[in-house]
């Protein structure tokens, strides 16, 4: 059996890929604590990819409590697509060069997108919510651009990516990520980054990924991860969605999806740490074994933006959401400090 200081050692070097396996249930799997609570791991088989270490592969399925500490029928502040839509009429002005080197890098794009087994140049893939185009730049270093499409509800956002000279040839798409404007069995890959925190209804974009992918399809999904340092949770909860990593696993695995893993990224200066939550913090993959729509059945959409908003409650939403974003702007900075501060080697 690995030792806890062994794995809690592997978590410093970057990347992880870990796939959590179904079948017989443990009596204890936690994520909580300042980073993981590894004491509960002797309950759990988990097969590491992307790192120098390889605990013991079991067949069993983790007993965890899928509700984060703000239920998901209670959608926070900017996870509504009306509050979204203003919040990156404004961010869209500076995304690319505040957001972005805090929070997405090149290094972890390519890191994440590594899942995706982007293999041919040929293949038709879809970045859903692509925003202003930095993880579509990644895709066509893989795929040709006219196979692509990029889609946002941002127009804002879409104005950027255009601008973008690798992306000329790619299809731009306004649209909504939990009402797709494809085909069932269109699509070679699914991608969508940083976007499934907007989503009021996040297992219904899922059960779209799968529908709109072909027969031996992968969709990869990369998005936030909950914190546990409580002044993170509570900025994030009043944020937006900031699911924990087994309710990816779920949400695939529900939408009928087979081969589900999921892979820890971050930015490299934090060390591994992730008590304050991560913007991107994981890349999920899931392959589509039949044919057709998901087997999973929902009922309505969980928000119609036709409806009319109290102009009131949105402001308060919008500005409320804002500034607790703004504290997420500053933790990156906070975390490449201590990186400055603390010898290398040891924890911050």
């Amino acid at each position: 059996m690995l030792s806890e200081h062994s794995m809690a050692s592997s978590m410093l070097s970057g990347t992880e890929n870990l796939t959590l396996v179904r079948g017989i249930t443990p009596k204890r799997f936690s994520f909580t604590g300042s980073d993981l609570n590894w004491k509960h791991f002797s309950n759990i088989g988990v097969v590491s990819h992307g790192t120098s270490f390889r605990a013991r592969s079991k067949t069993l399925a983790p007993n965890c409590t899928l509700s984060s500490a703000r239920p998901a029928s209670q959608p926070r502040f900017i996870q509504h697509k009306k509050e979204a839509f203003w919040f990156y009429r404004f961010l869209s002005i500076v995304y690319d060069h505040v957001i972005n080197p805090g929070h997405w890098t090149e290094d972890m794009r390519d890191e994440a997108l590594e899942p995706a087994d982007l293999s041919n140049r040929n293949m038709i893939v879809v970045d859903v919510g692509g925003g202003t185009g930095f993880t579509t730049l990644g895709i066509v270093k893989h795929v040709d651009a006219k196979n692509v499409t990029i889609l946002d509800q941002s127009p804002h956002q879409l104005a950027k990516a255009k601008q973008k000279e690798p992306l000329k040839e790619c299809k731009i798409v306004e649209g909504d990520a939990e009402d797709l404007p494809f085909p069932t069995d269109y699509a070679d890959r699914y991608v969508s980054a940083g976007s499934i925190e907007y989503w009021p209804d996040p297992q219904r974009g899922i059960k779209e990924a799968y529908r709109v992918l072909k027969l031996g399809g992968k969709a990869c999904l990369i998005g936030p991860v909950y914190p546990t340092f409580w002044l993170s949770r509570f900025f994030a909860d009043v944020w937006m969605l900031f699911p924990k990593e087994e309710e990816y696993i779920e949400w695939f695995e529900k939408a009928g999806f087979k081969d589900v893993k999921l892979k820890r990224i971050g930015p490299k200066w934090y060390r591994g740490v992730r008590r304050h939550g991560l913007i991107m913090g994981c890349s999920v993959t899931g392959v589509k074994p039949a044919s057709g729509d998901s087997p999973l059945q929902l009922g309505p959409k969980a928000e119609d933006v036709e409806q009319p908003v109290n102009p009131f409650v949105f402001l308060g939403r919008f500005l409320l959401g804002a500034m607790a974003a703004t504290y997420f702007v500053l933790i990156p900075i906070y975390m490449w400090l201590k990186d400055q501060i603390v010898p290398k080697g040891r924890p911050i």
